[in-house]
């Protein structure tokens, strides 16, 4: 595939990185005024009853293919992958919950009453750009410490989703929601009937119409349209969501994840010395690299000791701290939780913005060079459970095709 360079995780970090730089450079620029009323465009007509702006289209229609890529990420991780069992998921649970309970009760001491609604923001951890980092510099640690980020990064994740769908809903259609809920059966239903018709096109037009027509009921319902996209990752059988995620995730890396972080990145700067900025903002800055570090860092270390990890096996101390730091990278669900949870306060999205980039650069800043200096401690790469892991890619993709 022309774009499969794509899925190397530093490349996607890169990108991320550059294109939400770029929208923040362009949005403080005279360009910047046009670029805000592009953003806010809408279509000279509607589709079915769907009037979104041109940001809206971004954040509610092509981010659906990352949350579906990740969705079936998800499945992965907990049937085959490193969740598969409870013994193995449970450290990166615990992990994970210290993780969203200790930022969220930073936020709210700093943020106080007027931003509240906001706590979800810094309890995410973003898969794409912590798994970058951690490629660009970690390259001899040893694979269970890419392991646990990744499975930690999964599990948080998850509870973000579990955020939007209940906390972020504001009014519910319940007959588009019953029907968007059919349209997940027959979508699950068509996923089973694939090994048999997985060369017809018409078959594979077939899953994308449903898959639609799936996308604007959910929208229509009034829960984020994103969550068709994790519905369907998560019940569509294992060959055709394989085959879907190898054929996604370059345009969900190199296309829609760049394009998302661009678009809500693109905020003008208040121009006001930095303490007049909002407690939000400073909630969020702090919240993200020390709620992340000691959430994770305490949490797993209780995880371990509490479940007998075998010392041979543990990640330990040195190590869990850099999983802290890079757990600190929101960005692409701390931006959409900061929108959604600020919509109606744009002078709260613009700082929660400015946050969500400060907090996450500063967690990826500390965490590259704290992950460099440690990667020096191994000489040696553990080769035959990097072979392991690769092998595991590999078979992935082979079973996709």
């Amino acid at each position: 595939m022309a774009l499969s360079w794509i899925r190397n995780p530093q490349v996607s970090a890169m990108l991320l990185l550059g294109a939400a730089i770029l929208g923040l450079v362009v949005a403080n620029t005279a360009l910047g005024p046009g670029l805000q009323e592009l953003k806010g465009a809408h279509l000279p007509f509607t589709i079915v009853g769907l009037d979104l702006s041109a940001a809206h289209w971004v954040t509610d229609g092509l981010l659906v293919i990352f949350f579906f890529v990740v969705a079936v990420e998800l499945r992965y991780e907990f049937t085959q992958g490193e969740l598969n069992s409870v013994s193995k998921a449970a450290v990166p649970t615990i992990a994970a919950l210290g993780g969203v309970a200790l930022p969220a009760l930073i936020y709210f001491n700093v943020a106080g009453a007027d931003g509240a609604q906001g706590w979800p923001i810094p309890t995410a951890t973003d898969i794409a750009f912590a798994l970058g980092v951690l490629a660009l510099f970690g390259k001899r640690l040893p694979p269970r410490v890419r392991a646990l980020l990744l499975a930690l990064a999964v599990i948080d994740d998850l509870i973000g989703i579990l955020f939007i769908a209940v906390f972020f809903t504001e009014s519910l259609s319940i007959p588009h929601l019953g029907a968007a809920a059919v349209g997940v059966v027959v979508f699950w239903l068509l996923g089973r009937a694939y090994r048999s018709r997985r060369g017809s096109l018409a078959f594979k037009a077939l899953l994308v119409v449903v898959a639609l027509v799936t996308w604007w009921l959910v929208a229509m319902s009034g829960i984020h349209a994103t969550i068709a996209g994790v519905a369907l990752g998560l019940v569509l059988a294992p060959a055709p969501a394989e085959s879907g995620r190898v054929q996604l995730e370059p345009l969900s890396n190199g296309i829609v994840l760049p394009l998302f972080a661009f678009v809500s990145a693109s905020v003008a700067i208040p121009q006001v010395p930095l303490g007049e900025l909002s407690p939000v903002f400073w909630a969020i800055v702090i919240a993200l690299p020390v709620g992340k570090l000691f959430g994770i860092g305490i949490a797993g270390l209780i995880g371990q000791a509490a479940l007998r990890v075998p010392r041979e096996t543990r990640v330990r101390v040195p190590e869990l701290v850099g999983v802290g730091l890079l757990g600190g990278i929101g960005f692409t669900v701390s931006l959409l939780m900061n929108e959604l949870a600020h919509r109606t306060t744009p002078e709260l999205i613009v700082e929660g913005t400015l946050g969500v980039l400060a907090g996450s650069l500063i967690s990826a800043a500390l965490g590259g060079a704290y992950i460099a200096l440690l990667d020096r401690r191994y000489p040696s790469v553990d080769t035959s459970e990097r072979a392991a892991l690769d092998a595991d890619e590999q078979r992935r993709r082979t079973d996709a095709e």
